[in-house]
């Protein structure tokens, strides 16, 4: 059945939430596409046969090998109390340690789950980076927001600046420029080495035969 609905062009999904027994449904692909770009984190009203349900898109499953969306889940909301919704963050700026000090920046999240009124749902929430330096950083902790709460731990790290990772090759310790090899004098000896003339051979009192003049 679930097949046929897709082969169709439409999407099976389900409403569920405020206490309220689940009801399934099919939403038309194209309908889908454009709630998930236009109105991800607005509140949609959607027809069943029995009535019209103010919702908000929970969730959206795709395939894993083709990515096609094969669910989409809906939860039913009462806009006098808050709920819990997944919200992108907006980065705003380029950090001063990447623009002049050359670092990199380093973004662990991307989205935070979020509490609030449904008619108080951020499309996105901003976060400038712009003023980050080398070894700066920010974390939930650091941001305050009036009509919504951020429901993270607050130690969190959200984005962050290093330095740039560089190969480091150690250095071959190589003689001083201009520096020559030390000679040792003939007779004297190195430390740790004995001269040559220091140690008598075994004929040393034999007197060495004069050589033959070699006949031209």
């Amino acid at each position: 059945k679930l097949r046929k609905i897709r082969e169709s062009g439409m999407v099976p999904g389900v409403i569920y939430g405020d206490k309220k027994r689940p009801v399934n449904i099919s939403v038309n692909m194209n309908d889908v596409l454009r709630i998930i770009k236009d109105f991800r984190n607005s509140v949609i009203t959607l027809k069943t046969p029995s009535s019209e349900e103010q919702v908000v898109l929970k969730n959206v499953s795709r395939n894993v090998v083709t990515d096609k969306i094969i669910h989409v889940d809906f939860l039913r909301i009462a806009m006098d109390r808050k709920i819990d919704v997944k919200v992108p963050i907006k980065f705003i700026g380029e950090p001063y340690g990447v623009k002049t000090q050359g670092g990199v920046v380093e973004f662990d999240m991307r989205e935070f789950n979020v509490r609030c009124l449904p008619s108080e749902i951020p499309h996105e929430i901003p976060v400038d980076i712009s003023l980050l330096k080398i070894g700066d950083s920010i974390r939930i902790k650091d941001l305050k927001f009036d009509k919504f709460e951020i429901r993270e731990n607050p130690e969190n790290l959200i984005v962050s600046v290093i330095s740039a990772k560089e190969e480091v090759v150690a250095p071959v310790q190589a003689a001083a420029a201009g520096a020559e090899p030390e000679v040792i004098e003939k007779g004297k000896k190195a430390e740790g080495e004995v001269a040559p003339d220091a140690v008598a051979p075994k004929d040393a009192d034999k007197k060495e035969s004069p050589k033959k003049e070699e006949k031209k």
